[in-house]
């Protein structure tokens, strides 16, 4: 399992957009991006390289708890957990993954990027 904490320099609602919403996640995370953001919706994750992952919604509290699990064709599946919280310079982020550290890393990457812009 991996737990990483990104506080970003944006309020709770637009760090919330940035990982939940379709079109912003193509602006930072995957080419194409479609996502049903209800428990039991579904989700796919499209890169230029031709992978793809699918995913099932498992959890939605807006702006606080997203949790889902995800999978290439053939692979065991991981769970990603996504939570909100306050944080003195604006918002963190706690990311919990099962196998491995894609989610957190992108986001490292992500809040490195606001940072510098």
């Amino acid at each position: 399992m991996v737990r990483r904490e990104i506080v970003f320099d944006a309020p709770r609602e637009e760090v919330w957009k940035a990982v939940t919403d379709p079109e912003r996640l193509e602006e930072w995370f995957a080419n194409d991006v479609e996502l049903e953001l209800e428990p039991g919706g579904e989700g796919r994750f499209r890169w230029d390289d031709g992978s793809e992952r699918q995913a099932v919604v498992e959890e939605v509290d807006p702006e606080q708890r997203f949790a889902f699990r995800w999978w290439e064709e053939e692979a065991e599946p991981t769970s990603v957990e996504l939570t909100l919280e306050d944080a003195p310079n604006g918002t963190r982020l706690v990311v919990i993954e099962s196998l491995a550290a894609e989610w957190s890393w992108a986001l490292e990457l992500r809040a490195q990027a606001l940072v510098a812009a």
